[in-house]
């Protein structure tokens, strides 16, 4: 099967475990399009993958139901094969974390540790710049970024937040974007309904970070917004570096839909207040004192 269509038929098969569905069970192009946001064409090649693999079988027009829950549950949980450019995306990020890439570094020395395409490598570098730990040097050289390296700053990061995004919520020039708002609250709704066991921690860390800056925004407050945005770019690559509780994920992203709800029914002081208990429930969860202070190579 493709690539596109083998994550397709993964995410698929994790949405039949997580709502518990049952043999008979109907699904349709038409409904995981909409799901996972994606045109129906690649649904359709996920779905006759799965039904080769035994999950579903073919039902009325464009709907399949559920032939094996079972094979659903295996491929769930099924190994999958990383994309090699995320995987040196990562490598990249774990190097640098653990003080094995220097500040300083040309393209060539890259190429050598990660033996990879110089075209891809750029396109990996321009990703970084665009997140903000890394930026180009006259020539071909990069520079990597101050982040967050022990668990400590780490933990005083959410501190912060806890400090200055209820208080962009209580500010009173805060105006909500209806419209970049209720995409969030779709997204983050679709990730409670499964997808948040499907994507990668990468993507996973993207979704939400962009929904909080999206809520800072709202502020029009120039210092609350540039504060959060610092503070996401610091913390990134810790975050790549933990380990991901998909349950503990979901309860989070049901906790962005309640304050999403809030704040798009015009609730901003109650949205303030869900806010600061998110954040000050969600700190010690990501970094609890039992850590190390410095994280393991």
């Amino acid at each position: 099967m493709s690539a596109i269509a083998s994550s397709l038929a993964q995410q698929i098969a994790r949405l039949i475990q997580a709502e518990g569905l049952a043999e008979g069970d109907a699904l349709t192009e038409r409904s995981l399009a909409a799901r996972f946001d994606v045109s129906r064409s690649p649904v359709r090649g996920a779905l006759r993958d799965l039904e080769r693999a035994g999950v579903l079988r073919p039902a009325d027009r464009d709907g399949y139901r559920l032939a094996d829950p079972a094979a659903a549950a295996a491929l769930a949980v099924a190994p999958t094969e990383p994309d090699e450019d995320e995987a040196v995306y990562l490598a990249i990020a774990r190097d640098r974390l653990a003080g094995q890439v220097p500040d300083r570094i040309s393209e060539n020395a890259l190429l050598r540790l990660y033996g990879i395409t110089r075209p891809r490598l750029q396109a990996l570098l321009r990703r970084m710049s665009k997140e903000g730990w890394v930026e180009r040097l006259p020539g071909n050289g990069w520079r990597f970024l101050p982040v967050l390296t022990s668990m400590e700053t780490y933990r005083q990061s959410y501190t912060f937040r806890q400090a200055i995004e209820p208080a962009a919520l209580r500010d009173p020039g805060f105006r909500a974007n209806v419209p970049d708002l209720t995409r969030h609250l779709d997204q983050q709704r679709r990730l409670v309904a499964g997808e948040v066991l499907a994507i990668s921690a990468v993507q996973l860390f993207q979704i939400n970070s962009d929904l909080h800056e999206a809520i800072a925004q709202c502020s029009g407050n120039a210092f609350f917004i540039d504060a959060l945005r610092r503070v996401n770019r610091l913390r990134r690559l810790i975050e790549y570096r933990l380990t991901v509780d998909r349950e503990q994920a979901r309860l989070r992203c049901a906790e962005h839909v309640r304050i999403l709800e809030l704040v798009l029914a015009g609730r901003t002081a109650d949205a303030a207040d869900e806010m600061q208990r998110h954040l000050a429930a969600l700190g010690p969860i990501k970094a609890p004192t039992a850590l190390p202070d410095t994280l393991p190579v």
